[in-house]
């Protein structure tokens, strides 16, 4: 099997673009999610790991599937997609793992690193990941029309783009189980970033107009000479009266992903008439927060989205 790498390698380069490249990979050290706990998957069904999604035998094209014991189904499902600059981090271990305690399917998505393939790539990675899940509702007793999405950082912005261009179609790619939508009916965005064209325009420690900034990096060039690209990937020119429900949550001392980015969604969802909520976390950076509104917040917006009891029927995982 040809190995794909999952994670950046550093070239030779001066101190400068050394220093760059350093501050791209601190973005991508994945932190816990604000307001999560390490999973405690305590009489809870074994995750099923590194199913592949996209019919090819790429690791970077695999998800885990976490499954509550006995839970009452057809189960909603929380969809984790991590962050890392989109050049790093991995679905392993699962922040949201804590749900499956709470009667979710809990999916963690492994996606193509920019190393390996440019945008659009991630998102059409993340869409085949959703509809493969479709396909399968039956095989792991899933609820497919009761899909939420949740990431943080580079995964934030993919969660948005999986929200607000569900129905584009130039950005589903060429995987398979095209009969099955990628639609989310809602997401939780942590810190994502959105507008490419934007974001240089308030201070970061990201010189994010540089070669080795993780934009150019996703784009294959410097955001000025991709501005096509960097527009496609935007996840507010998708935006319709039809996007689900936003909780998007960002701090405002991010030095990393300015706050602002998530303050252009936020207006964006809001003008089409979304329902979204940003909370602002007062004093927090690129995540590891200690806010402890932050978990209920996200509790309480996914079961308001996602759980339907009066749906649901006895599913056994016992084996």
């Amino acid at each position: 099997m040809k190995h794909h790498p999952r994670s950046p390698s550093i070239p030779a380069v001066g101190l400068v673009a050394a220093t760059l490249l350093g501050l791209t990979l601190a973005w991508g050290q994945e932190r816990p999610a604000a307001g999560s706990r390490p999973a405690n998957l305590a009489g809870k069904a074994a995750p099923t790991r590194d199913v592949p999604y996209a019919a090819t035998t790429n690791p970077a094209q695999r998800l885990d599937i976490y499954l509550p014991k006995n839970a009452p189904g057809p189960l909603p499902v929380i969809v984790w997609v991590h962050g890392g600059a989109w050049s790093s981090g991995s679905k392993f271990p699962c922040p949201a793992g804590n749900f499956v305690n709470r009667g979710y399917a809990v999916v963690s998505v492994e996606y193509r690193f920019a190393q390996e393939a440019i945008f659009p790539a991630q998102i059409q990675d993340c869409k085949a990941a959703i509809r493969f899940l479709r396909a399968n509702h039956e095989k792991y007793g899933l609820d497919p029309d009761r899909i939420g999405a949740w990431g943080s950082s580079a995964g934030g912005h993919l969660v948005a783009l999986l929200g607000t261009a569900g129905d584009s179609k130039e950005l589903e790619g060429d995987g398979p189980n095209k009969e099955f939508s990628s639609r989310v009916q809602c997401v939780v965005d942590f810190y994502g970033p959105t507008d490419m064209l934007q974001i240089s325009n308030l201070p970061s420690r990201i010189q994010h107009a540089t070669v080795n900034s993780p934009e150019a990096r996703l784009l294959g060039g410097l955001i000025e000479q991709r501005k096509d690209l960097a527009r496609a990937a935007n996840p507010i020119i998708y935006i319709t009266k039809d996007a689900p429900p936003f909780l998007i949550m960002h701090g405002d001392k991010d030095d990393l992903v300015p706050f602002n980015q998530s303050e252009l969604l936020e207006a964006a969802l809001k003008q089409a008439g979304t329902e979204v909520t940003l909370y602002k976390v007062v004093g927090g950076g690129h995540g590891g927060w200690r806010e402890p509104k932050v978990q209920p917040m996200v509790e309480e917006f996914f079961d308001k989205h996602l759980k339907n009891t009066s749906t649901s029927r006895p599913v056994d995982r016992s084996e």
